[in-house]
């Protein structure tokens, strides 16, 4: 399990701040975010809401909803009530825990995937053995039905992380193409930028010229003016 985060159980926390009567709301909000209660959590609820830690250890352990061990993702529940029991429940769990590979004692997969509960009663007892996922009712289940119900949930998983990874990707290489034209778009700058430059050189240079040959001109016409006055004196 990733580490927890007290700066987020503190957010959680500080609208209640002071406030004993609100441990069930802060609790539910806590397993919410982290599908269990984290034992690192008491300490922090305990001195934000001034109740000793044995208090609210009391109040996650009476109700059957919080749980002190970290649970899956997907949250499937078995009716083993007496009308579910007689119409063979218990092979149903028996395929689950197969399936998802659960050792003795243990109700969450290694991946923390699945996590698979038995409940008394689900409240439907004409459509025995019943079964949950989430909130959906799945009636009139048998082990082959419970199997392929999980492989439903893992292809859409596997579809689902593939999707993500796909996105993921595609932004990635979108960040590389908006570099590369970033780039591209320097050099092409660049490259116009040297290209004027030339040009404004070359401009320079054939402004010089004329410039220089306008003087020398302009000497070869005063040499041509004195040389003729030269000769008139002479006549």
């Amino acid at each position: 399990m990733p580490p927890v985060d007290l700066s987020v159980v503190s957010s959680i926390i500080e609208p209640h701040q002071g406030d004993p009567g609100a441990v069930i709301a802060i609790l539910q909000a806590i397993q919410e975010e982290y599908r269990y209660l984290p034992r690192e959590v008491f300490p922090l609820v305990s001195s934000r809401l001034g109740l000793s830690e044995a208090k609210i250890y009391s109040v996650a352990t009476f109700y059957e909803n919080f749980s002190l061990e970290p649970k899956g993702r997907v949250i499937i529940k078995v009716c083993d009530g007496t009308a579910c029991h007689v119409r063979r429940s218990p092979p149903i769990l028996a395929r689950l825990r197969q399936e998802l590979g659960l050792k003795e004692g243990s109700k969450t997969s290694s991946d923390l995937e699945f996590t698979v509960e038995t409940v008394a009663c689900l409240g439907a007892c004409g459509l025995a053995p019943v079964m949950t996922v989430g909130e959906k009712v799945y009636p009139g289940m048998t082990p082959d039905k419970a199997s392929e119900i999980v492989a439903a949930i893992r292809r859409e998983n596997t579809e689902r992380i593939e999707k993500a990874s796909g996105a993921a990707l595609a932004a990635e290489e979108l960040k590389s193409l908006d570099e590369g034209e970033l780039s591209a778009g320097f050099a092409s700058s660049d490259a116009a930028q040297l290209q004027d430059s030339a040009r404004l050189q070359d401009a320079a240079r054939q402004q010089d010229a004329a410039r220089q040959q306008d003087a020398a001109r302009q000497q070869d016409a005063a040499r041509s003016s004195d040389m003729l006055g030269e000769e008139g004196g002479h006549a």
